[in-house]
């Protein structure tokens, strides 16, 4: 290094819109939101926000977000999103599907490297959602209606345009005395 050559000047602190977003954490979701409202679903979806790549919570939110929008527009009439139930169950999105109340566990993946984003969905997992849809029949009363679980995929892959595939019944009410309520 030749002394009298001028050193790199120090990296600048960030500024403007960056600096926001790093302190104020509501912001880069609503601008993500903005982006996820109103992306049209032929187009490569960025995996990075003004430079940053999104989390995994975010990339995530992105994905119910598209699939939500899917859903509506395969039919569906969503009912509620993210329900939390009484006894530790969750349910990403409770749908009508015609006359079938629909509960709906969303996986989104930026690969295809490990398998399907519905081979996530473990045995565990199921038991987590069947206990959701549980609570929420008991809140309406335990009708009298038929129920399906389903889940949707979504592929968010660098440079292809989002792919969503929705498998119905892909899994049922383990105790046979459920069905068709």
């Amino acid at each position: 290094m030749n002394l009298a050559e001028p050193a790199e000047p120090a990296p600048e602190p960030m500024s403007g819109l960056y600096a926001a977003l790093s302190r104020y954490p509501r912001l880069r979701q609503g601008l993500l939101r903005l982006l996820a409202g109103g992306f049209p679903l032929r187009w490569s979806f960025p995996l990075k926000l003004l430079g940053r790549p999104l989390s995994r919570s975010e990339i995530g939110w992105v994905g119910e977000r598209l699939a939500a929008r899917h859903l509506r527009r395969n039919g569906r009439q969503l009912l509620y999103r993210n329900y939390a139930g009484l006894h530790r169950g969750e349910v990403d999105i409770v749908a009508r599907h015609g006359r079938v109340l629909t509960f709906v566990e969303v996986k989104t993946r930026t690969s295809d490297v490990f398998g399907r984003p519905s081979d996530a969905v473990t045995a565990d997992k199921q038991r987590l959602i069947r206990r959701g849809a549980s609570d929420w029949l008991r809140l309406l009363g335990n009708p009298r209606i038929p129920t399906r679980f389903d889940i949707v995929e979504v592929l968010l892959i660098r440079g292809s345009p989002p792919r969503l595939n929705i498998i119905e019944n892909a899994f049922t009410f383990e105790d046979a005395s459920m069905q068709g309520r």
